[in-house]
């Protein structure tokens, strides 16, 4: 009988392992050394001359601010560099360091050390928005608003303007209570060029928070009628209340917005964009 052929069954190949993905390693942290180099190469005399005129004082490189918007995208958000940096005390460095900080995770006692060094006219600012964007905003402003130093209590009324724009939780009657408080100072001999222009700012951020507080801070301000600050030898004007306020409202109704608060919050935070 002729033999059977016997079939032979074939072996499957051997699936091919998917190419494994190679996680990326994240970038290194900058130090504190490279950062104070870069700084320090980014200097010019002319934004040092700028810096002192409004307030800023030695020690400082006079980074622009468009150079330290670079450094912030590298860093992006370091609160220990942000600690470092401060503890410089570069004027450069600590601009740096309000950028590059964590406000969510911000040491509540080291932001009071914050609030209360006077570093130029723009710092009460930075102070401000930190405590405004992390969970002690409140407490902070009541806090920096009833100190007896100059510098805190500018930083105090900073935080009443950045949660005006930004904390949708703070009810209004504690922005009302405050309008009272910002007629009585701004009046007030014994307020400082500093203090009365941060509290007109706060006025008007209050204005743009919504309808009902934008028409209570438009009779406030035509009650305080003209405000004189002197601005010393800068090219900074006093704003007008009311125009500036109306001209924010205009902006955010053309852009879709219900009110200039509702467009801020849609936006990059102030302390990094400025």
């Amino acid at each position: 009988m002729p033999k059977t052929k016997t079939k032979l069954k074939s072996t499957p190949a051997p699936k091919k392992s998917a190419p494994s993905k190679t996680s990326k390693t994240p970038p290194a942290r900058m130090t504190l050394k490279e950062v104070m180099t870069t700084l320090e190469k980014a200097g010019t005399a002319q934004a040092r001359k700028t810096y002192t005129r409004h307030g800023a004082a030695e020690p400082m490189f006079g980074v622009s601010f468009g150079d330290l918007k670079k450094l912030l995208n590298k860093i992006k958000v370091d609160q220990e560099l942000a600690e470092a940096l401060w503890d410089t005390g570069n004027f450069d460095a600590r601009n740096l360091a309000a950028k590059v900080c964590d406000p969510a995770n911000f040491p509540p006692k080291l932001l009071d050390e914050w609030a209360k060094v006077p570093i130029g006219w723009i710092w009460g600012g930075y102070a401000g928005q930190i405590a405004a964007e992390g969970p002690h905003g409140k407490a902070k402003a009541e806090k920096w608003l009833a100190a007896k130093d100059d510098p805190t209590r500018t930083a105090g009324w900073c935080t009443v303007g950045a949660m005006a724009m930004i904390d949708e939780a703070t009810p209004d009657a504690w922005f009302t209570d405050h309008l009272a408080e910002v007629e009585k100072g701004i009046k007030s001999p014994t307020t400082s060029n500093r203090h009365r222009y941060v509290m007109n700012n706060a006025l008007i951020a209050i204005g743009c928070r919504n309808p009902a507080l934008r028409k209570a801070v438009t009779a406030a301000a035509k009650r305080l009628g003209t405000i004189e600050i002197d601005h010393g030898d800068t090219d900074c004007k006093t704003p007008d209340a009311i125009e500036r306020m109306e001209k924010a409202w205009d902006r955010a109704k053309a852009s879709g917005f219900a009110s200039p608060a509702a467009q801020e919050r849609a936006r990059e935070s102030m302390r990094t964009r400025c």
